[in-house]
């Protein structure tokens, strides 16, 4: 049976190899984003443009063009990184917060309906949201915000239960995309193979757990 599955984000970088991988497996894929690229135009994918995370009105419309649709996957991979610092730079933390934080739950309100029974919401986190692993500090609006959504997901995990939904909280590595200006370690298509294992993985049992795509669990 297709999975049916929607990306956020998914126009450029890690959305974008997901997309392309899932498609290739077979996988029913709506790709989604403010606008299309070229790159995601040919994956031959239903492409859904216009979203916009920080605006739930453009989110409630793609949850009119899905009225009959049911998704088994929810990927909330859209994200937005800028290196703020210290002294703080209130808007920088402010605009990562709409887009890291309040985003994805956001998204998950918006399609909550649009869920199958048993279905899985991904959502794409960072490492640098956890208290434990913050050794350098910096990244003010980034780190408190993938903090917050780390938050978000375990409360999601507990209330989609009844419904049978799994939520995980993925890392995807440090990845050379746009965001990080070519600076990563691995590749999109690396990060992309490991995140669709975690949530191939993820079950009610290990439901709100935060991963490494690589499989390992990490500090809250």
């Amino acid at each position: 049976m297709t999975t049916r599955i929607l990306i956020t984000g998914a126009n450029r970088g890690i959305g974008l190899a997901l997309a392309k991988q899932l498609k290739q497996r077979g996988d029913e894929v709506i790709a989604t984003a403010r606008s299309t690229t070229a790159p995601l135009g040919d994956l031959g994918v239903r492409v859904e443009t216009g979203v916009d995370v920080t605006d739930t009105r453009s989110l409630h419309a793609l949850a009119t063009r899905l009225e009959g649709t049911t998704l088994d996957w929810l990927v909330c991979n859209a994200g937005l990184l800028e290196a703020d610092g210290f002294p703080m730079d209130e808007a920088a933390i402010r605009r990562q917060l709409e887009v890291n934080a309040l985003g994805p739950l956001r998204t998950v309100s918006a399609l909550a309906a649009r869920l199958a029974k048993g279905a899985k919401v991904a959502l794409i986190t960072s490492r640098m949201g956890s208290l434990a692993d913050n050794t350098s500090g910096g990244m003010y609006g980034y780190r408190m915000s993938k903090a917050a959504l780390n938050m978000a997901g375990r409360s999601l995990a507990h209330d989609l239960r009844p419904r049978g939904i799994a939520v995980a909280l993925l890392h995807p590595g440090y990845v050379r995309t746009d965001m990080t200006r070519g600076s990563g370690v691995i590749e999109p298509a690396e990060a992309a193979r490991g995140l669709v294992a975690r949530i191939d993985a993820l079950t009610l049992e290990n439901s709100g757990t935060f991963w490494h795509q690589n499989g390992e669990e990490l500090p809250w």
